[in-house]
């Protein structure tokens, strides 16, 4: 995992007023909430108390209380009432959860795991997704494998027309990316897997994000081609542009062996001179994310469970000429990595709390609109992967 990066961790959507919501992310239980303005809180699961989850509890105004004893804990994190002990008790200063900075942006819920920051970095979002204005579905789901794999499924798209070529709802795909009108698409089969050579490749690098532009075609034939251009962001986002569709996927560590996709799909902007209604234009992204966890994910998972070693890396496997976004991907995250480490050791010789994730403060740069003065928590920021 690498450490000093906003991760994307729910759907605005998951995160109610009236209950809490549990997630585990990057190896750690949480709990997300929302307080009685509507802000977001982002805090450890687990009551310091006898170690029940606070996601099973319920929100007291500003309080999530613990479904074991009630113990009730502000935005801050400190515990603000111990019923057993009753209102007036002097309740020890250690009695508290961590509290982490969390934004909303992009219709997503996005939590900073690293170091202490006065002023945090803004959430990296290129424009291919910042500003698309079209209409979109997004569906979550988890994967039993480590994030860089899921991420480098993405990353070669190349595999598609071998891996995705023997179900009744790949034919959606031979018609889209292979038919051709003049044979009325019943040559879509033959001519999606034929295009398994890449050609035309151009691979650019913005700072964190790097852009792959190629075609994807039939050797011997040039009519048979398909442009793609993929788009990764760090630490977890794929987008990928094509004729046929347009999607991006944001990709979080549940812990080592296992990761949280957030799929969105977004609407054909043809179909806005045909259907009037955003609920009826959106039917057709439901219904390819519905396709896309019942058939595509389920066969892209027959072979990245399986596949050796469990976690990607620099020189684990032998990478050839068009891997080169990959191999870009497994350069930069090295880097990051290292970059973070060495950040967090000069931090913690000036002050033991800078190499330790800070609880949410009220500045505006992170946006999280809780008190300042609540402690460090505990999470780490270096971890083996």
């Amino acid at each position: 995992m690498i450490p000093n990066q906003w991760y994307a961790i729910l759907r605005s959507e998951d995160v109610r007023k009236d209950r809490p919501t549990g997630a585990r992310r990057l190896g750690q239980e949480l709990v997300i909430w929302r307080d009685t303005s509507g802000q977001l809180v982002c805090q450890s699961a687990r009551c310091p108390h006898k170690g029940a989850n606070l996601a099973d509890g319920r929100l007291r105004g500003d309080t999530i209380g613990c479904p074991y004893h009630d113990f009730r804990f502000g935005t801050d994190g400190e515990c603000k009432l111990a019923p057993c002990l009753g209102p007036q008790a002097r309740i020890p200063k250690s009695m508290r959860i961590d509290t982490y900075p969390v934004r909303e942006q992009n219709g997503l819920v996005w939590m900073w795991w690293g170091r202490h920051m006065e002023v945090l970095p803004e959430i990296q979002v290129p424009p291919e997704v910042a500003d698309k204005p079209a209409l979109y579905a997004t569906a979550t789901w988890s994967q039993p494998v480590h994030y860089t794999r899921y991420i480098e499924s993405l990353l070669d798209f190349y595999h598609v027309p071998i891996v995705h070529r023997d179900h009744w709802f790949n034919y959606a795909d031979y018609m889209g990316w292979g038919g051709t009108f003049k044979k009325l698409g019943l040559d879509g089969r033959r001519r999606y897997i034929a295009m398994t050579k890449v050609e035309n490749s151009v691979l650019e690098t913005d700072g964190t994000t790097i852009r792959h532009a190629f075609d994807l075609c039939e050797e011997g034939d040039p009519t048979n081609r398909n442009f793609l251009n993929v788009t990764f962001t760090f630490p977890g986002m794929v987008h990928i542009h094509t004729a046929p569709f347009d999607v991006t996927i944001w990709m979080t560590p549940i812990d080592d062996e296992h990761t949280q996709v957030m799929f969105r799909w977004y609407e054909d902007p043809h179909l806005q001179k045909v259907l009037r209604f955003k609920s009826l234009r959106l039917l057709i992204p439901r219904f390819a994310l519905f396709a896309q966890k019942r058939v595509q994910e389920v066969q892209d998972m027959r072979v990245v469970t399986r596949v050796e070693p469990k976690i990607s890396g620099r020189g684990v496997n032998k990478l050839v000429a068009v891997d080169e976004l990959n191999a870009k991907y497994l350069v930069l995250r090295d880097k990051l990595k290292k970059d973070a480490e060495a950040e967090a050791e000069v931090g913690a010789a000036a002050d033991p709390a800078a190499g330790r994730t800070p609880a949410a403060n009220s500045s505006p740069e992170n946006g999280s609109g809780h008190s300042k003065g609540s402690a460090p928590a505990k999470l780490q920021v270096t971890t083996p992967e």
